[in-house]
């Protein structure tokens, strides 16, 4: 989610200030304070991105980056070899090798990933992320 922070000068300091006093942002060490960031981000979706005040946007950016950097910390997510990688997004996703032959090649060759007998080519890759919406290192 690329964004643009507008200038300091172009922030209404007294609105921002008011807004920074309610939330009173600070690094995020517990879950409550996460869930009370996330709150403060969610309300701000329900505006809309592109509906939001510059100083909105500012704390919108701001309260995401604490909430990214407490869940790094809090939720590490563990390097992972891409068949397993692969397994867990078939799992969470409800699909069967039969359901990935298109990315892969066929679905034999999708059981050979799977148990690790073949590894993920750069190509496989590029489609199974765009498939999965994520990047495609995540397959290699």
């Amino acid at each position: 989610m690329a964004t643009t922070i507008a200038p300091i000068s172009e922030l209404n300091i007294a609105e921002y200030g008011r807004m920074l006093a309610l939330f009173a942002p600070k690094a995020i060490r517990t879950e409550g304070e996460n869930q009370a960031a996330l709150a403060i981000v969610e309300s701000l979706l329900e505006k809309g991105e592109q509906n939001l005040s510059p100083e909105e946007q500012a704390m919108f950016d701001l309260v995401t980056t604490l909430i990214e950097q407490f869940e790094e910390r809090a939720y590490p997510i563990p390097d992972a070899p891409p068949h397993e990688v692969l397994r867990d997004l078939m799992e969470h996703n409800g699909l069967a090798s039969v359901d990935l032959a298109v990315e892969i090649g066929s679905r034999a060759r999708v059981s050979e990933i799977l148990t690790g007998k073949r590894s993920i080519s750069k190509e496989q890759a590029k489609r199974l992320g765009a498939r999965f919406g994520i990047s495609a290192a995540a397959f290699i």
